[in-house]
């Protein structure tokens, strides 16, 4: 019946027509079928399928073709429906039209309503326009308006940020600014008042010190945008790296009146090969951070673990920060390490900081192949769980020589059973007796009864900051009920000037300063317990280098009168240079030997520093590969060091110099060339 009805049209030059116009167009029955009743050739090229087989397949009948899409199939009814319902002539819209394969091709379709009727059933034009193409430009417009979009918002959520820190910045900036130059004015009106100058003095250098930690956060975090930021890693102690954390810590735990713990669990290596400076600088930043949030009185806990490593030859440190602050809320979590950001809250709105510091370690942890975990409860305090792989050092097993101690008895006391335990341990190790007590009144009960049965210690190493009775008080009764000459050792992790003289009084021997390794343990037992002659610490040493001739080449002229000053006062002739080619000139031109190091800046005119020294090391003269050459120059960061040691320097000192760390270097390199 259907196919009769076609051949009664003569449309060829139509249908061709509208083929040529990539139009496809179908006659249909407004029935239950939507029956096809006539369409083009490009009806058919369209859907993939001949004339022939969708009639035989689907017996042109709309709902049988869209079977297989129920949902699909409603669309386009409701469309043709809604439409004829409002009696209105003609319907469009766009949907998906099923071909051959499995696929699909989206069609703006135009329909129209006809008074024509076959059969009795009215009949409706339509037309497909294959607007595939379209709509998959249309999908990539979107899509990249979306990413435009959303850079555009992180880029104005970048600098929203930024101007947020710039502002907390310029008042973190002015802060120790107005310190200085107000402690500076003050200074000058008590010229005759050497304690006032002193005070003035001491505060302007604390306010400098803070001023340097922003700038140095800002600059790093700078490196690390720009992609330049590397690791500097080279032989480093454990124990003096920790050692240096603490020291540094310590006034700011001290002025908030915090408790402060640090322990070591499994520590078995000392010796490793990392970013010493790089691992310093993430430890600080969170200790700092601890300290900044907790409320005066608060405590904090620093443990260091050690585990076996799956990497041969490395071994896996967890370095665990536990504070009893203010905590992080949870909105906050996935910001903290996200760089120009600090947390909205009343309850820090007073605390300063670049807001870099968490992001810069982030950084370092994970150059490092490292991981930083967060576990915080607001109202109760954070963890930092730091979890690093460090490469143990070559030097380690020469370090670790077999030290033994048999027979001696020593009993500690802590209020710490870890800490206890862990001594006791490493006692164990050197074969000696411990005992350990973490009461007080226990461990006085049980020196006492030792002794008076003729068994008494050789030593006892005893916590300072115990509840009930401090370590101090605690030597005091140990000198009571024991013999006088019975080494006291004190263990912590505050500073031994604190109650030095009050702790001399009460008859305590020694201090051993936390976290306690095996080799300040054993230290201490041949210093204290065995009465053996140690070397001086560089700390306390002092300086001399009257007879040494140093070369300074610095262009600045008052950078170049400080550090004039200070080597002069310790006994050192200096000559100077004001740029890297007068200071080459002046070597070359001065007979072999006469300098003993070279001071050596690196942004200089005419040549600079690196260049300065490469001269140096080509001069054909005997000295000219062994003099020393230290690096003195703010350029600070990791691949300034890595440039310095290339170019033939020593050593590398930033400015502005600590004068410690200058002497202290200086004087090794003096010790190794004689």
């Amino acid at each position: 019946m259907i196919t009769n009805y076609s051949s009664k049209i003569d449309d060829s030059e139509y249908s061709t027509f509208m083929s040529m116009m990539n139009v496809g167009i179908s006659k249909n029955l407004f029935d239950e079928h939507f029956t096809v009743i006539w369409a083009n050739d490009y009806y058919y090229e369209m859907i993939g399928y001949s004339k022939e087989e969708y009639e035989t397949l689907y017996h042109n009948h709309v709902d049988e073709y869209y079977k297989e899409d129920s949902e699909l199939l409603a669309e386009i009814s409701r469309y043709v429906l809604d439409a004829f319902e409002r009696k209105e002539s003609t319907y469009k819209f766009e949907c998906k039209m099923h071909i051959k394969g499995g696929k699909y091709r989206w069609m703006w379709v135009v329909g129209r309503f006809t008074d024509e009727e076959y059969g009795g059933c009215p009949v409706i034009y339509t037309v497909y326009t294959d607007i595939t193409h379209q709509k998959e430009m249309q999908a990539q417009l979107e899509e990249r308006s979306n990413l435009l979009h959303d850079a555009l918002e992180a880029a104005e959520c970048a600098n929203r940020a930024k101007s947020d820190f710039l502002s907390r910045m310029s008042h973190d900036i002015r802060t120790p600014m107005n310190a200085i130059i107000g402690m500076t004015d003050i200074a000058s009106s008590y010229l005759n008042n050497p304690e006032k100058i002193k005070d003035c003095l001491k505060k302007i250098s604390l306010s400098s010190q803070y001023l340097l930690g922003l700038i140095n956060d800002v600059l790093d975090m700078s490196k690390i945008e720009s992609g330049k930021m590397s690791l500097n890693k080279d032989c480093m102690s454990l124990p003096d790296l920790l050692e240096n954390v603490v020291t540094i810590i310590q006034p700011s735990i001290k002025a908030k009146h915090q408790q402060f713990s640090i322990r070591l669990k499994k520590v078995k290596h000392e010796q490793f090969v990392s970013d010493a400076l790089r691992l310093r600088q993430v430890f600080i930043n969170i200790l700092s951070n601890a300290v900044k949030f907790t409320p005066e009185g608060g405590s904090l806990t620093f443990d260091i673990e050690e585990s076996v490593s799956d990497r041969p030859g490395f071994a896996l440190f967890k370095f665990i920060f536990t504070d009893t602050g203010i905590g992080i809320k949870p909105e906050f979590m996935d910001h903290i390490f996200d760089a120009f950001t600090r947390e909205k809250d009343s309850r820090v709105d007073k605390a300063e900081g670049s807001g870099l510091g968490l992001a810069i370690s982030k950084k370092i942890v994970d150059m490092l192949e490292g991981d930083i975990q967060i576990i915080s409860e607001v109202g109760k305090g954070t963890s930092f769980i730091v979890t690093i792989p460090l490469q143990i050092s070559d030097t380690e097993e020469e370090l670790l020589e077999e030290v033994s101690f048999p027979g001696l008895k020593i009993m500690v006391v802590d209020d710490d059973e870890i800490m206890c335990e862990y001594m006791v341990q490493m006692l164990k190790k050197i074969e000696i007796q411990a005992d350990w007590a973490s009461d007080s009144g226990e461990a006085i009960t049980r020196i006492k009864d030792n002794f008076l049965s003729g068994k008494g210690y050789d030593a006892v190493i005893l916590d300072w900051q115990m509840p009930g009775m401090d370590g101090i008080a605690m030597a005091r009764l140990i000198r009571k009920y024991t013999r006088n000459d019975l080494p006291v050792i004190v263990i912590s992790a505050y500073d031994w000037s604190d109650i030095e003289d009050d702790a001399k009084l009460a008859g305590v021997n020694g201090f051993l300063s936390k976290p306690v390794f095996m080799s300040t343990l054993c230290r201490g037992i041949k210093k204290y317990v065995l009465k053996q002659s140690l070397f001086v610490s560089e700390q306390t040493k002092r300086y001399d280098f009257t007879g040494k001739r140093f070369l300074l080449a610095e262009d600045n002229e008052l950078n170049r009168e400080i550090a004039i000053e200070i080597l002069s006062s310790i006994g050192a002739t200096i000559d100077y240079a004001c740029d890297g080619a007068e200071a080459v000139k002046k070597f070359e031109q001065s007979p072999e030997y006469y300098y003993d190091l070279i001071l050596m800046d690196i942004q200089m005119p005419v040549m600079n520093g690196y260049a300065a020294a490469r001269k140096i090391r080509e001069l054909s003269r005997k000295d000219s590969s062994t003099i020393p050459i230290l690096a003195m120059t703010a350029d600070a960061f990791s691949e300034d060091i890595k440039a310095a040691k290339d170019a033939g320097m020593n050593s590398h000192l930033a400015k502005p110099l600590d004068i410690a760390t200058m002497n202290r270097e200086i004087n090794k390199f003096l010790n190794q060339s004689t």
